[in-house]
This record gives structure tokens, C-alpha cells and sequence, in this order.
């Protein structure tokens, strides 16, 4: 706040040249002016988003929000080592499976699902996950991300 105040102050001292004026002015603008100017801009130019812990009921019914889950879920190591049908009960039905060139076919042992995308203004890329199982059992899980696109049928 108080670079928002000191910012104000230059400015409006190129106004008037009073400067007790300047600076009552300056004080009373300053609040309005960094929560409805200056931190509603710094939110939609960065990326920034809330960490949450992992839910299953979360993961499953709001699917465009489950970035904010995926960071604590790679750390904790809390599914690693469960077999598919146990992730498929927590997780829910992949969305997608991983293409393998060896065997020009898809690989069952690559489950993707979608992330949502997050915010921000520049941002162009949409968040997935990629669970890879070995034997039955989870083994790895990768954040990637994935550039957005749209088909005719979108529009």
C-alpha cells in the first residue's frame, strides 16, 4: 500500500503544489485505489493460485479446479503405490490415455486426466497429469501442460 500512497502522492503533487493537500488526498485515495485499481491488476496479470489439499469428492466434481490440488498430491506421495482400480475409485474414470509409438497404439498404463487451466491473463496453456502404473500399481505422476485449443464444433 504504501507504494500505491507514494505513487498518488507524485502524481497528484504534479497537480497541485500543496503539500499537506497533496498528501490528506493521498491518503484517502490510497485504499481505494490499491483494492480496486492496483490488486485486482496484479491478480489477472500473474499466475499465482491457492494451494489446496487433495479431496476426492473435490478431484471428481469440479474437475476445471483440480490444479490447485495436483502440487500438494505430487509431494505427498499419497496415491503412489495404490492399484488402478483403487485410483480409479478416488480419482474417477481417466480422461484420456497416453499414445505409445513403440506399439502404435494407446497405453493402458497411462492415465491423463484434465487440470482445468489457470488463471491469468497470458496465460494460454491448460494443466493435465499423467499417471503412469507399472504392474497394476502407480508408480509416477507428471504435471504437464498442454497449449489450448479449440475446434469448429467449439464455436
Amino acid at each position: 500500500m504504501f507504494v500505491v500512497f507514494l505513487l498518488l502522492f507524485l502524481f497528484l503533487n504534479t497537480v497541485d503544489r500543496r503539500k499537506w493537500l497533496t498528501i490528506l488526498i493521498s491518503l484517502i485515495l490510497t485504499p481505494f485505489a490499491y483494492y480496486y485499481v492496483f490488486y485486482p491488476f496484479v491478480n489477472i496479470i500473474s499466475s499465482y493460485h491457492h494451494q489446496k489439499y487433495f479431496n476426492s469428492e473435490a478431484w471428481i466434481d469440479t474437475p476445471a479446479l483440480r490444479y490447485e490440488m495436483i502440487d500438494q498430491t505430487i509431494e505427498s506421495d499419497t496415491l503412489i503405490g495404490l492399484s488402478k482400480s483403487k485410483i480409479e475409485e478416488i480419482l474417477g474414470k481417466h480422461e484420456w490415455l497416453s499414445w505409445d509409438d513403440a506399439k502404435k497404439d494407446l497405453d493402458e498404463n497411462k492415465w491423463n486426466y484434465g487440470l482445468g487451466i489457470e488463471p491469468g491473463a497470458f496465460n494460454n496453456q491448460k494443466e493435465c497429469a499423467e499417471l503412469q502404473f507399472k504392474n497394476d500399481t502407480l508408480i509416477k505422476i507428471l504435471n504437464y501442460q498442454e497449449e489450448i485449443t479449440f475446434n469448429k464444433e467449439d464455436e
